[in-house]
């Protein structure tokens, strides 16, 4: 087999692989990107070699994450559009606008996570409220530094969570949403979380809803007990396959008693700057 031939089976295989993964018949792929379905088949038998702009069409009508269309361009050898360095890029803007809503969000926690969830960023906020709890972890540093995995790991921060089952079970469906996107990291991070024991079958089901319009993270270690809504908020158009699966989650106290202690635990960035 050529090397011309490899990638167009390459190609083939991993067009066939994300067009059953949207579940698309090949006649409902060929219609949505106005090719044939003929000339379709042939793609996804490696009879065919897509031009560059085919590859675009292709990624774009199957709306697959960055990092997944530049696998699209590498099998088919292809140089890659999309940069994937994420927060190691040498845009300053970014790392100026996350700072600024994480110091906006004081006196509340914030944190940056990754496509895997791995935290990347904190505020001060989010090391003085929430460190108690963090302090009482008994896991793996590697998998305590993952927001998923603390929360589902049964000496993680899951028994601190007074309504665990109800604020796992929204966790689940985010994972669900993100695997269904086509976000690998998210894929196997599900493939991880769904091994914890005592998970509830329904929540293996992506068609699973909830009816609650929010669910609140309820804690409670000793005396202290705590109540916060979360949002998420990400970068709009990025170019950059690995900054699209970067997020910022804001804690909000879902109650005073919440926001009075993280008032008090946690001194605005701006005022412990004026001390200096």
């Amino acid at each position: 087999m050529t090397m011309t031939n490899q990638r167009s089976t390459q190609f083939g295989d991993l067009l066939k692989r994300w067009r059953q993964f949207r579940r698309l018949s090949q006649e409902e792929l060929a219609a949505a990107a106005e090719v044939s379905a003929r000339h379709l088949s042939f793609l996804e038998t490696g009879r065919a070699q897509p031009s560059r702009d085919m590859v675009a069409l292709l990624a774009h009508v199957l709306d697959l994450p960055l990092a997944e269309r530049n696998s699209f361009y590498n099998a088919i050898g292809f140089v890659a559009p999309y940069l994937d360095r994420g927060l190691a890029t040498d845009e300053p803007q970014v790392h100026a606008a996350l700072e600024f809503i994480l110091r906006q969000q004081e006196p509340y926690p914030g944190l940056v996570v990754d496509g895997h969830w791995d935290v990347l960023l904190r505020n001060e906020a989010a090391q003085a409220v929430l460190g108690p709890f963090r302090r009482n972890y008994v896991m793996d540093a590697s998998l305590a530094n993952n927001a998923m995995h603390v929360v589902f790991h049964p000496k993680g921060l899951r028994p601190f969570i007074v309504n665990w089952s109800a604020f796992a079970g929204e966790m689940t469906r985010i994972l669900h949403r993100e695997a269904m996107q086509g976000c690998q990291p998210a894929i196997r991070l599900q493939d991880e979380i769904m091994r914890y024991p005592d998970l509830p079958s329904a929540w293996r089901d992506p068609t699973n809803t909830s009816a609650a319009p929010i669910t609140p993270m309820m804690l409670q270690m000793g005396d202290l007990s705590l109540s916060f809504i979360t949002t998420f908020t990400s970068f709009a158009m990025p170019a950059d396959a690995k900054l699209e699966q970067v997020k910022l989650e804001s804690f909000f106290p879902a109650d005073e008693r919440t926001a009075r202690h993280a008032r008090n635990v946690a001194k605005p960035t701006n005022e412990a700057s004026d001390d200096k």
